[in-house]
């Protein structure tokens, strides 16, 4: 794979939680006339779930070809029931890196395909953050994540698509459907937005995304608002914010006041006392946990996608982001961020944070060092190559099925 380059004349739209995600996806998948591909972390065998396998069952019944990868640790493996119709209607179901569990736990939990893309006829894609659960729903309950996706139209979805379908085995007993580029059905811009997709894989783009976070805290000049579910990067974009911050701009962050995992706020708080002397703004999310992955700059860069600020998604999963060039949007995307610190956001500032003695600053730096060298520790470790298990009978993909080589931006080094 190549580095994409700003794609001109797209329309985008911001999606909030599953409420809107799901609609959107589900009338794509209904109106899909030849394929499509789905990538995602997690879905889950629950309403949301089922949904969306009665939408591709549907679709594959008349005649749509569908691929889905599904990662291995975040999608636990499918029944017989549920699994069953979409093999036998042709449905190809990949897990990535599926692995067995030793007493009942779950071994793979690093180097994760965390990706949520979906591809309908190189017409539409979704990129995000959401995953195919009823957690995203609001009517879920205290728990109901807050989360954002993009659905896109334009020139961005061929890039994407092909990205998508490069990491596809190639398989001879699963059909390929392109063997061109299609042309679109209309050469009139579906809108006037710039976009560049961006992706972090574990080869030749490690560090594609978080190179783009740094450019834009450098070239910023009034705002940054970065919204992140699992904040805890490392020197350098810490650095880049305080920089930013201390050359005027107004810098905000985002975090999970209640998040799903306890250590992700202890992780994130390590930080807050290097933040605020540097003049960036915290916010932490009270409602719910937070799960979006957003940013904008000034009045014309945005970005949503998969990607967290932290050590998994920086050095180890495999992420992806669109990021956008367009005034409207980037308003757009203000105007939400801005009602989550208005209404639903309580702010940090020193009075709010224990009294710092020598030993919790002695624990906080051995702590922060550990994690962000996580990765690298990791890395001693003995390396496998991850592999992709196709369903290819009704019994669960972490029971049979093919295993295949994938493609390049799925190799680990």
């Amino acid at each position: 794979m190549t580095k994409n380059g700003w794609r001109d004349g797209n329309r985008i739209v911001l999606l909030e939680n599953g409420d809107t995600f799901f609609p959107a996806v589900f009338c794509a998948i209904k109106g899909a006339r030849s394929r499509i591909i789905l990538e995602t972390f997690i879905w889950f065998e629950d309403s949301v779930g089922w949904r969306l396998r009665e939408a591709l069952l549907s679709a594959a019944r008349r005649g749509v070809r569908i691929e889905c990868l599904l990662d291995g640790y975040g999608t636990p493996k499918f029944s017989d029931a549920f699994a069953g119709d979409l093999v036998a209607a042709g449905v190809v179901l990949r897990f990535y890196d599926p692995r067995r569990r030793i007493f009942g736990m779950r071994t793979n939990v690093f180097r994760r395909m965390h990706r949520k893309i979906v591809v309908v006829d190189e017409n539409v894609a979704f990129v995000g953050g959401i995953n195919f659960s009823d957690e995203h729903m609001l009517n879920y309950g205290p728990q109901a994540k807050q989360d954002y996706a993009l659905r896109l139209e334009g020139p961005i979805v061929e890039d994407i698509s092909l990205y998508v379908e490069s990491n596809l085995p190639r398989r001879d007993d699963v059909p390929r459907w392109r063997q061109g580029r299609q042309p679109p059905r209309d050469n009139t811009p579906p809108g006037d937005a710039q976009a560049l997709f961006v992706w972090r894989d574990n080869n030749e783009h490690r560090a594609d995304i978080e190179r783009y976070y740094l450019r834009m805290l450098a070239n910023a000049r009034r705002e940054v608002i970065i919204a992140n579910a699992y904040f805890f990067p490392g020197y350098r974009l810490l650095h880049a914010m305080r920089n930013a911050a201390r050359r005027g701009v107004r810098v905000k962050l985002i975090v999970q006041g209640e998040p799903d995992m306890p250590i992700v706020k202890v992780g994130a708080r390590l930080l807050y006392h290097y933040l605020l002397k540097g003049g960036v703004s915290i916010y932490e999310y009270q409602p719910r946990p937070l799960h979006g992955k957003v940013a904008l700059m000034d009045d014309r860069w945005a970005t949503v996608g998969s990607s967290n600020l932290d050590p998994l998604s920086l050095s180890l999963n495999l992420e992806a982001n669109v990021i956008i060039n367009s005034r409207q949007f980037n308003q757009q995307l203000r105007d939400n961020l801005d009602r989550l610190i208005r209404c639903d956001c309580h702010q940090i500032d020193e009075t709010n944070l224990p009294r710092r003695t020598w030993w919790k600053i002695g624990f906080s730096v051995l702590a922060f060092h550990f994690l962000r060298h996580f990765p690298a520790i990791l890395g001693w470790l003995p390396a496998h190559t991850p592999h992709m298990t196709v369903v290819s009978t009704v019994q669960s993909a972490l029971e049979t099925g093919d295993r295949t080589r994938p493609g390049d931006s799925e190799v680990n080094s």
